[in-house]
């Protein structure tokens, strides 16, 4: 039964089901209530909410367990979810159709290093709720509304390794959805590329979208998933864009207008189509008429090679990309004592140096004899992902030290790398297979390093084929030719070319290569270098592993781009060598020249140049915490406290700010970025308390997630950047009764408190504080936010203003406070 839908997609239209918050809150749910309780006291409402799906034509019914999990339920854990499936089955059931789906929505915690939630705690949550369902008869899970692509991988993860029926044995199929915004970002900065080809990876049987927007909003969204995605797409939007009238959430789409717009949604493609909140059985039987004949058409695989961070995806093909290759101790003395003293800072200046410096992927390879690799991998992995958003590259041979970081890797990584000993394809290919990723397939095997191109190519034949038995496609491998130093075999890089060619032509395969080994044992290698990477390019090179810190290097790349017609009228050329002023690079890195330009260094085993320090106020911008600790430690010696905070912090935390408010700068590089202002204010707040000095509050706001909501991701990140900006924040948590906040205004006599909710049941309970407020406090303003509310409805419920995300927050707080 359970894999019985993946082939009823294929042959005819599924239709998930609508909204049930809604439903309940017309059935009694009391604002504040938690609905997943009413699994247990209110079976036969359930069951009668999904009788009434049925019976409009929904095939899948989601289980009423979108906010259950062990944070918000403890002992009875177990029987609500239990509860949910069976109300959910005996509904089935009675109808004589459908598919039960196991509901899982987001902890509403944020996983670290930006919030307080481990990554493997969140696994293990999921993973409780799926093995509670699929015990109970669920057919497939269901995991929706997600904002933050972490927790997106922490639920996968648990579906996949927990989601098995133990009576028969059988894997429940993954459907997973998540919640963009009308620009196609999520919360945490991802896009439709990088979110795509993360759940690819991972092996999610079909992606798609649901709530926050309408179905008219969805489709731009919908056009941009359809022309990345080789998996069938599922579309479940709320009933347009919410509002409040006498107390009650209703939505700007009735029934018929809906079902218009799912009509055109289908036609685009999409496979699987319900709806979300606000939509009733009324929704989805009129959408279930209009498009129930119209046939289903199957995605086509796009063969598109693909590797992401959390908020980036970075194609192979077409102009090559550059693989930093800097995060690697082989010949560099400083790296090695950075690793052996456990010295991060020196490899997150290394990565944002790379980045600022033209890399599109980061190498990271930390294994030295002396230290614990695969401790040392996941903690480099998980701290260059925290402050830098391209993707990374897992350099090793440690397997364990490469499960350790392709498990807590945000996105889908480059792994450097398998060959074709029939070892290595056995070990690396399941992890693949697991977790995701793009291989580097190097053509050697038992035999050795073929000496012609044609041994190189049966080799890298030998690696596609594996890897297809472990359903891994041509599209997720990219072949190392091998670049063999010339100064020991004069032949070494015309086979090397060669190899590319052939690649190319007969494979249809991405390439790669390790440029700098060709100069081995040469005097001034870049000029070899540059004159390699050349020609490689010309010869179809889709990866260069290189020092983009090398002038000599990055210009070779950026001519060739230009004469090549991969840079539209020499945008990028003109853009570095236009005598523009240093990037934020080369201040914490290794500086530039006086005309802009970056700096020579040498390629390959050389040693980084000496940095400086960066400057406070770029070492705020990049989130590096130590590096600000160090700056403003200086800078004290020689400058007052508020003149710091006022000259150097909080105008760097502006640009931040502004960053983020055009979508250049992503969540987690904003968060960070308040960690190391945080980091660097200690050592401020230390030196005036010796000296007597205090830092003037510019004034008091409470913040607090309304009775029965349990998501505080939005709150906590408001706090923060609070604080940052000179706030004192009484944050009175999560589910607070409108009372409790009352009387904490009115006691303080606070100007101003923000208020969060992420769902439909719980909006009510805000719309009730505010009311509460008002009637309390002539003066109190109240800013709010959440997924589920948009600027009209938070006016609609009282609100004095909307704030879409923490910026807003804090430039709301600003005009209160006249700062």
């Amino acid at each position: 039964m359970t894999m019985r839908i993946l082939e009823e997609m294929k042959l005819r239209r599924l239709f998930c089901d609508g909204g049930m918050g809604s439903l309940l809150q017309a059935r009694g749910l009391k604002p504040g209530e938690l609905p997943e309780r009413w699994n247990l006291t209110h079976r036969d409402v359930l069951i009668s909410i999904h009788r009434s799906y049925l019976e409009a034509g929904a095939d899948i019914m989601t289980t009423n367990t979108f906010g259950a999990n062990g944070l918000k339920f403890k002992e009875d854990l177990e029987p609500i979810v239990t509860a949910a499936v069976e109300n959910a089955r005996t509904a089935v059931k009675e109808a004589g159709h459908g598919y039960v789906a196991l509901d899982l929505g987001p902890t509403g915690r944020l996983l670290k290093p930006l919030g307080d939630l481990e990554f493997e705690a969140a696994v293990k949550l999921y993973k409780e709720v799926v093995s509670i369902g699929a015990r109970a008869g669920a057919d497939l899970v269901l995991i929706e509304t997600m904002s933050d692509s972490y927790e997106l991988k922490a639920a996968v993860l648990a579906a996949r390794e927990a989601g098995f029926r133990p009576d028969t044995g059988e894997r429940l199929p993954v459907f997973a959805t998540v919640i963009f915004d009308e620009k196609g970002k999520l919360l945490t900065g991802g896009n439709v590329e990088s979110t795509v080809a993360l759940l690819e990876g991972l092996r999610v049987d079909a992606l798609g979208i649901n709530c926050g927007l309408g179905p008219v909003q969805m489709k731009g969204i919908l056009e941009e998933i359809l022309r990345v995605s080789s998996l069938p797409v599922l579309v479940n939007p709320n009933a347009g864009l919410p509002r409040s009238e006498n107390g009650k959430t209703v939505y700007d789409i009735d029934a018929e207008g809906f079902a218009l717009v799912m009509e055109e949604i289908v036609s685009m493609g999409a496979v699987v189509v319900g709806g979300c909140c606000g939509t009733t059985p009324e929704h989805i039987r009129l959408m279930t008429q209009r498009c129930k004949d119209m046939p289903v058409v199957w995605p086509e695989k796009k063969h598109r090679t693909v590797v992401s961070s959390y908020a980036k995806a970075v194609t192979v093909g077409g102009k090559t990309i550059i693989i930093g290759e800097r995060i690697n101790p082989t010949g560099k003395s400083k790296f090695k004592q950075a690793l052996r003293d456990h010295n991060l800072e020196y490899i997150l200046k290394e990565g944002v140096s790379q980045q600022d410096n033209g890399a599109d992927v980061l190498d990271v390879n930390v294994g030295l004899p002396e230290i614990h690799e695969p401790s040392m991998m996941e903690e480099a992995v998980r701290e260059l992902q925290a402050i830098i958003d391209l993707p990374l590259q897992i350099d090793t041979s440690d397997m364990e030290a490469m499960e350790r970081a392709m498990r807590i890797y945000n996105g889908k990584p480059l792994i450097n790398s398998v060959n074709g000993k029939e070892e290595s394809m056995t070990r690396v290919f399941p992890l693949m297979a697991k977790y995701g990723g793009v291989a580097v397939g190097l053509c050697l095997d038992e035999s050795g390093i073929p000496d012609t191109a044609e041994g190189r190519l049966a080799v890298g034949r030998k690696i596609i084929d594996r890897a297809a038995e472990y359903g891994i496609g041509p599209e997720d491998i990219i072949l190392d030719g091998l670049c063999m130093t010339v100064s020991s075999d004069s032949r070494g890089a015309l086979t090397t070319l060669e190899t590319l060619r052939r690649i190319r032509d007969e494979l249809g395969v991405g390439t790669v290569l390790g440029v700098s080994n060709i100069s081995f044992g040469l005097p001034q290698r870049e000029i070899i270098n540059a004159a390699f990477f050349t020609m490689a390019m010309e010869c179809g090179l889709g990866a260069a592993i290189i020092n983009p810190n090398s002038e000599a290097m990055m210009r070779a790349y950026y001519s060739f781009n230009a004469l090549m017609d991969r840079d539209p009228q020499c945008g990028q050329y003109i853009s570095v060598y236009s005598g523009q002023s240093a990037g934020l690079g080369q201040t914490i890195g290794r500086g530039g020249s006086q005309d802009g330009t970056k700096a020579d260094h040498q390629s390959g085993s050389g040693e980084a140049g000496e940095s400086q320090g960066p400057a406070l106020s770029a070492a705020i911008e990049r989130g590096l915490k130590e590096a600000a600790h160090n700056a403003v430690s200086a800078l004290l010696k020689e400058r007052e406290p508020l003149d710091i905070i006022n000259s150097e912090m909080i105008p760097a935390l502006d640009r931040v700010g502004k960053g983020f408010e055009k979508g250049t700068v992503f969540l987690p590089q904003l968060l960070m970025s308040a960690e190391a202002a945080k980091a660097a204010f200690e050592v401020i707040k230390a030196a005036m308390d010796g000296s007597g000095q205090t830092q003037e509050k510019k004034g008091t706001i409470i913040l607090a997630t309304v009775k029965g909501d349990i998501h505080d991701i939005g709150k906590n990140i408001v706090k923060v950047l609070l604080e940052n900006y000179s706030y004192e924040v009484i944050d009175l948590g999560r589910d607070v009764p409108p009372e409790a906040i009352v009387k904490e205004a009115v006691e303080r006599q606070v100007a101003l408190v923000g208020l969060s909710a992420l769902m439909t049941t719980t909006v009510p309970s805000m719309e009730e504080t505010i009311r509460q407020l008002r009637a309390a406090s002539a003066t109190v303003k109240v800013m709010v936010g959440g997924a589920v509310l948009t600027e009209d409805y938070a006016r609609t419920i009282g609100a004095d203003a909307y704030c879409r995300d923490a910026m807003a927050s804090v430039n709301y707080a600003e005009q209160i406070f006249g700062a």
